[in-house]
């Protein structure tokens, strides 16, 4: 009897696995470089991150994943403070305009090796909406053994031109094409977000008992 319910958990477990996972990037851990060529001398690098989104895998059929990912673009950094509130100007981004840039998948392929995929979708930035190319590689499924909650964590590589989305100043002195770099992760949705409550709730019963001590 207990070998048959042994089986029959293990069963379940592998029938749970091969279902589509739905997962939601960790802002903190969802980040990204582009990477430009500077009069031919530098490879000059902006970082931005916090990215938001959500993600449908199922490793047995990849083909059908879905992501969405937002990124803010009033917080992204070159390390040159100059440099940054001219790329947030009306010359460039226009953030206080277009503040975000929005990835949507429409075709997911599998790759050369079997970690890699090239996942196609449409890019929304500076107003415009064009098509990008991913390569992505999948790092790692499992358990974050810092939070045990179902986590996936890939890498993905694109290049793009940046006159495409109506950034073309300084062309060709400064490269049109940029290479974009992003690292992700992301956890199984409902556990991330009942997690996100219990932190919440904790952090407030933390400020009203010292709130409570003050008085």
């Amino acid at each position: 009897m207990l070998h048959r319910s042994i089986l029959a958990a293990a069963l379940g477990l592998v029938s749970l696995s091969a279902q589509a996972t739905t997962y939601t990037f960790e802002p903190n851990y969802t980040q990204g470089i582009a990477r430009w060529v500077h009069l031919g001398f530098a490879n000059p690098t902006l970082q931005f991150g916090q990215g938001e989104g959500s993600l449908e895998f199922d490793p047995a059929d990849p083909a059908k994943a879905r992501v969405t990912v937002t990124i803010p673009l009033d917080k992204f950094t070159t390390s040159v403070p100059d440099l940054d509130e001219h790329l947030r100007s009306a010359d460039f981004f226009e953030t206080a305009k277009y503040p975000t840039a929005t990835f949507k998948s429409n075709r997911v392929e599998k790759g050369a090796m079997a970690d890699q995929y090239k996942v196609s979708g449409e890019l929304e930035l500076h107003g415009l909406r064009k098509p990008v190319v991913l390569d992505v590689r999948l790092n790692r499924i499992g358990v974050n053994p810092r939070n045990n909650l179902a986590t996936i964590g890939f890498d993905a590589m694109t290049t793009l031109k940046r006159s495409d989305f109506g950034l073309g100043r300084f062309v060709p002195q400064v490269s049109d094409e940029i290479r974009i770099e992003i690292t992700a992760e992301a956890a199984e949705a409902k556990s991330y977000a009942e997690s996100l409550k219990k932190l919440a709730e904790e952090e407030a019963a933390e400020k009203a008992k010292a709130a409570a001590k003050k008085n």
